[in-house]
């Protein structure tokens, strides 16, 4: 019988964290929109709530968390 290959896993709390787009830039999303959320104005929380570009210094380490993507 041959050996299977051996296949890195992928961190399953980094997949439901980020997202890869279709260009391989990886998106996450903003804090700050859990709680205390009466002292912010309506523009701010919507705003938190689009996703956000990682900053290029932690790319790496997310994408070996996510081998398949």
């Amino acid at each position: 019988m041959p050996k299977p290959i051996a296949r890195r896993k992928t961190r399953k709390s980094v997949a439901k964290r980020f997202k890869i787009t279709g260009r391989g830039k990886i998106l996450r999303a903003q804090s700050s929109r859990r709680h205390l959320l009466s002292g912010k104005r309506a523009k701010r929380k919507r705003q938190l709530g689009k996703s956000a570009r990682v900053d290029k210094t932690y790319e790496a380490r997310i994408r070996s968390n996510l081998p398949f993507a």
